[in-house]
């Protein structure tokens, strides 16, 4: 659905809360930050994952608790954004979803995901990452047609 279907001044609304919450990861402040998303998440209709703007939001408290290290609350949270328009084959959706699974040791799931960032994104999805996840993914995956390396 379009960003204006929501109407101007809950968009508006929904953007703010985003952006405060971004800041406040930033800034450190992980709980303010996840309050702001969630706050901006209840704003949006039911059902929830029809609209574009939970892609965001949800990828958004999937990172922060990436970030915080509470891997199942982050793929809990990163399963929701692939479920909501654009989220399958988003690269970094699958990146933070395989990184997290690889967190909990799950190999499989963690190949898969890394393997849908890789192929969506390529190698420079990875340039910000541990390097443990790129060198995961070398021991499953074999490098494209003509290069030695992922």
């Amino acid at each position: 659905m379009e960003p204006n279907s929501l109407g101007d001044s809950i968009h508006q609304q929904i953007e703010d809360l985003c952006s405060l919450g971004d800041s406040q990861v930033e800034q450190g402040n992980l709980k303010i930050a996840l309050k702001s998303y969630r706050d901006a998440l209840h704003l949006l209709p039911e059902p929830v994952e029809d609209w574009e703007a939970a892609t965001w939001i949800y990828t958004a408290i999937g990172d922060l608790y990436y970030q915080a290290r509470q891997f199942a609350d982050a793929i809990k949270a990163l399963k929701a954004a692939v479920r909501c328009p654009g989220g399958l084959g988003n690269p970094f959706i699958h990146l933070r979803l395989g990184e997290s699974h690889y967190e909990l040791g799950h190999e499989d799931l963690a190949a898969d995901e890394l393997t849908r960032a890789y192929m969506g994104a390529g190698r420079d999805i990875f340039a910000a990452e541990d390097p443990k996840y790129i060198d995961f993914l070398a021991t499953r995956i074999k490098p494209p047609t003509g290069q030695e390396h992922l």
